[in-house]
């Protein structure tokens, strides 16, 4: 299917919501929030809204030049600092003019756009009141790592246009938003949402409500049935244990496998047996050469995992949320080879021989690698890609 939107050769098309439904619109991170911290009267004012953001878990702080100092001692959070490289990224706009020239490149925001861009990342900041706005922020996507749509008037359509058009790019669509509800409309549209919000008003409920509801949104996989075909013995490797910093629930595992466009949920340790006391923070993910899913869509070695890095702990009905490596065990261990069959194709991954670990079967139950057998049906989430670094791309990779 073609892309239904390309604003930058001037085409429109209707966009149709069946295709996250179909698998074309894939999650491309997990949500997060910046709060605008410039909004004070004064530098007392906007030093408690840098504080507040800090406590409500913002991803970064938009603040003016002159606040730069203070706001690096408050804590560790990405500043972004209006027209300037000085911080992680430099906001531009919202554009000056009323009304746009033909040639979007030559407007005044798109040439102070280009031009940071070549010293650090930018933030384009759009107030759409026109459809050459909206035409704007897209053509922004070219020099820009982030898009920040405002409106008075509207609330839904330019958001959309903007998520069709550039859900298959890197730049992240970010809407600004007044308070709490607004935020979970922008996260909740189009099925897919915005990659993030900014919130911009001097409420610290507000700004708290924000970070609640980025923190509590989760992304959904599409989760597959993969028939068992083959079990095997193979001797011993090491095998990886992914301690997290969170509680994991019932149903909750990680995403493991030897291929990258085939992984495997791995149940955590959340179950108690008489012999083995639980582990809810756990997942004895697998050998050591497999891949784990990771946020944006990637996918690490299990091998290169430390402590603090973020991975995608997921449940049953697919959905994921991110969650902090505390630890990774690495031992020598019996394993044993799990091969699925799904969709004509098949996958395989290396688990520990041992019955604390479990797969999950379509109905959300876990499954002892010790008691499957061939004609078993357990969840796997593949897709037809391959990875480069990590990273999904379109292309022919075979793995066996």
């Amino acid at each position: 299917m073609e892309k239904e939107y390309n604003f930058k050769r001037g085409e429109k098309g209707q966009f149709l919501p069946s295709l996250k439904r179909e698998g074309l619109l894939a999650p491309k991170s997990m949500k997060f929030f910046w709060v605008d911290a410039t909004l004070g009267n004064n530098r007392d004012e906007r030093k408690n809204l840098i504080t507040t953001a800090l406590e409500s878990g913002a991803s970064s702080v938009v603040i003016l030049e002159e606040d730069f100092e203070i706001a690096e001692k408050l804590g560790k959070v990405d500043l972004i600092v209006k027209e300037s490289c000085r911080g992680k990224i430099a906001l531009v706009g919202p554009p000056a003019q009323e009304s746009l020239p033909e040639d979007i490149s030559n407007s005044d925001i798109y040439r102070r756009a280009e031009e940071l861009s070549k010293q650090c990342k930018v933030a384009g900041y759009v107030k759409i009141s026109s459809k050459s706005h909206e035409r704007l922020a897209a053509e922004l996507s070219n020099v820009c790592s982030h898009i920040i749509v405002v409106g008075e008037d509207w609330k839904i359509i330019p958001l959309e246009n903007l998520i069709a058009e550039l859900q298959t790019e890197e730049v992240k669509v970010m809407a600004g938003v007044r308070d709490a509800k607004d935020a979970k409309l922008a996260f909740e549209t189009l099925e897919v949402g915005v990659d993030g919000v900014l919130i911009q008003t001097q409420s610290f409920d507000e700004i708290k409500k924000v970070g609640e509801i980025a923190h509590s949104t989760s992304e959904t996989l599409e989760l597959k049935t993969g028939k068992v075909v083959r079990l095997e013995q193979v001797g011993l490797g090491d095998r990886v244990c992914v301690d997290t910093a969170s509680l994991l629930n019932p149903g909750e595992g990680m995403l493991v496998g030897s291929q990258g466009s085939g992984l495997f949920l791995v149940h955590s340790e959340t179950l108690e047996s008489e012999y083995v006391a639980s582990r809810p923070f756990r997942v004895n993910a697998g050998a050591v050469h497999a891949y784990i899913l990771v946020p944006s869509m990637k996918t690490r070695y299990l091998s290169e995992l430390e402590a603090g890095d973020v991975v995608l702990a997921v449940d049953s009905g697919g959905i994921a949320r991110e969650v902090v490596v505390g630890r990774v065990k690495i031992e020598k261990r019996p394993l044993m080879l799990v091969e699925v069959e799904t969709d004509g194709k098949k996958f395989k991954t290396l688990l520990q021989n041992a019955e604390t670990v479990n797969l999950v079967t379509p109905q959300g139950n876990p499954v002892s690698v010790s008691k499957l057998k061939a004609g078993d049906e357990i969840l796997i989430y593949a897709k037809n890609i391959g990875r480069h670094f990590g990273m999904e791309v379109e292309e022919s990779i075979i793995e066996k």
